[in-house]
C-alpha cells in the first residue's frame, strides 16, 4: 500500500475521534454535539470553518498555491434510531441511537485527512471538506444544497466514501454508474366500519384487505417488472388495533421501493395505486396512498466516468489493483450522496470494513466500524486531492 507516514501516526488519534463519536450518537438534524466536536478540530487544524448549512452541517475549506480548481470531499455523521448491543467501553451513552452504518469513521477518516493536508498543502487548489448530516432517510444532502452549498462552495466535482462490510479490509469496490439504488416510501391508510370481532359482518375488516394487499404488492417485481431490471418492494410497518376484541376501523401500511430505472420506479408507483384502490373497493374501504410522506425520495447513486477514472487510479496505486474491485454489484441500498451527484460530477467508492460475521452488518445492534481501515480511508482522501489538484 502506498504509505503516508504521518497518516499512519494519525491512526491513534483518529481512533480517539471515532470512538468518542460513536459514543455520542446523534440523530438526523440533531447533531449539534457532533458538528461541534468537528468544527472545533477543523479550526484547530487552522482550516477556515462554516457551519449551519443543513441545519448542523460543517464545511472547511483549505487552500493552496494559485489554482481555481476545486474539490469536495463528503463524509455523513449522523446515527441511527437503533439501541446499540454492544458492550465496549464506547458504545453507545444515548438510549436508542447508535452509529450503526459507520458515519462516526467516516467523519474520523475525513477528520484525519483534513489535518494531514493543513499540515503539508501538497496541492495546488482549494479542497471543500462537507460534513453532513442526516443521510439516514432525511435527506440532509438535498437540504445543505437547498441552503447554497454549491453556491458557497463552488466545487468542480464530489467525492464520497461508505464503508462496506463483507468487503475485504482495505480493499475498494468502484464503478462507473449506478453504486445505489433510488429509494421512495409509501403510507397506505385503509378504513372502514369498525366493528366487534365476534360480529365482523358488521363492519368491514382492514385486516383482511391488509393482508391481500401485502401479498399482491409482492407481485409488483416478480411480475411487472422486467426480471433483467433489478427492483425491490418491502412492507416494512403495520400499525391497526390496540385490543383482542375489535375490529378497528383502520390499518396502516409503509413500505419502500428501490430500483435503478426512472421508467420502473413509474411502474412500481402506478402498480402500488392500481392494487390498493382495486383491493379497497373490493373491500369496500376508504383508501389513502401517500409517496415520501415526510422525506423527498433518493435518486439512484451514479458516478460519472471521469471522475470514477480518477477515484480507480488512485485506489489502486493506493491498496494494489488485485485490492479494487471494478464490478461490484449495485447495492439496493439508497444515499442521499445521489442528491450532489446530481449537481456535480463525481464518484462514490466503498471501502472494505471486513466480514459481517457476528452480525456487523450495517444498521444491525452489533455493528461497529473497523478502525483498522481509518488510514486506508484518510489517505485514499490526501491521494485523490494530490490527483486532481495536482501541482503539474
Amino acid at each position: 500500500m502506498k504509505n503516508y507516514k504521518e497518516i499512519d501516526a494519525l491512526f491513534n488519534e483518529m481512533c480517539r475521534w471515532r470512538q468518542h463519536l460513536h459514543q455520542f450518537p446523534e440523530t438526523a438534524f440533531e447533531e449539534t454535539k457532533t458538528s461541534a466536536f468537528i468544527a472545533s478540530k477543523l479550526t484547530g487544524f487552522g482550516l477556515d470553518v462554516h457551519q449551519g448549512l443543513g441545519k448542523t452541517g460543517v464545511v472547511a475549506s483549505l487552500s493552496a498555491g494559485n489554482s481555481a480548481k476545486k474539490i469536495a470531499l463528503r463524509a455523513d455523521m449522523d446515527a441511527l434510531f437503533i439501541q446499540e448491543k454492544n458492550e465496549f467501553a464506547y458504545k453507545s451513552q444515548h438510549n436508542g441511537k447508535m452509529h450503526a452504518c459507520g458515519h462516526d469513521g467516516h467523519s474520523a477518516m475525513l477528520l484525519g485527512a483534513a489535518k494531514y493536508l493543513a499540515n503539508h498543502r501538497d496541492f495546488n487548489g482549494t479542497v471543500y471538506f462537507v460534513f453532513q448530516p442526516a443521510e439516514e432517510g432525511r435527506a440532509g444532502a438535498k437540504q445543505m444544497i437547498d441552503d447554497g452549498l454549491f453556491e458557497l462552495f463552488p466545487a468542480d466535482c464530489i467525492f464520497g466514501l461508505h464503508n462496506f462490510p463483507d468487503v475485504p479490509v482495505g480493499h475498494f469496490a468502484i464503478k462507473t454508474g449506478a453504486m445505489m439504488a433510488s429509494f421512495d416510501c409509501f403510507e397506505i391508510v385503509l378504513s372502514g366500519q369498525a366493528t366487534h370481532a365476534g360480529m365482523p359482518h358488521l363492519g368491514n375488516d382492514v385486516f383482511v384487505a391488509a393482508a391481500q394487499i401485502i401479498s399482491a404488492l409482492q407481485t409488483v417485481v416478480s411480475r411487472n417488472v422486467n426480471p433483467a431490471d433489478s427492483a425491490v418492494l418491502s412492507i416494512t410497518q403495520v400499525h391497526g388495533g390496540n385490543t383482542w376484541n375489535a375490529i378497528p376501523e383502520s390499518v396502516v401500511l409503509r413500505g419502500t421501493y428501490r430500483c435503478f430505472n426512472p421508467a420502473t420506479l413509474q411502474l412500481i408507483k402506478s402498480r402500488i395505486k392500481q392494487i390498493v384502490e382495486a383491493s379497497t373497493q373490493c373491500f369496500e374501504l376508504n383508501t389513502q396512498i401517500l409517496i415520501n410522506p415526510e422525506n423527498p425520495g433518493y435518486p439512484v447513486t451514479s458516478n460519472t466516468e471521469a471522475e470514477t477514472a480518477i477515484a480507480i487510479e488512485v485506489a489502486q496505486e493506493l491498496v494494489g489493483v488485485d485490492n479494487v474491485d471494478l464490478q461490484p454489484v449495485p447495492s439496493m441500498g439508497s444515499e442521499d450522496f445521489s442528491f450532489m451527484l446530481q449537481e456535480k460530477p463525481g464518484c462514490y467508492v466503498w471501502l472494505g470494513n471486513g466480514s459481517s460475521d457476528g452480525g456487523c452488518l450495517l444498521h444491525n445492534p452489533h455493528y461497529d466500524f473497523n478502525d483498522e481501515i481509518l488510514t486506508v480511508g484518510a489517505s485514499y482522501w490526501v491521494s485523490l486531492v494530490e490527483r486532481v489538484l495536482s501541482n503539474q
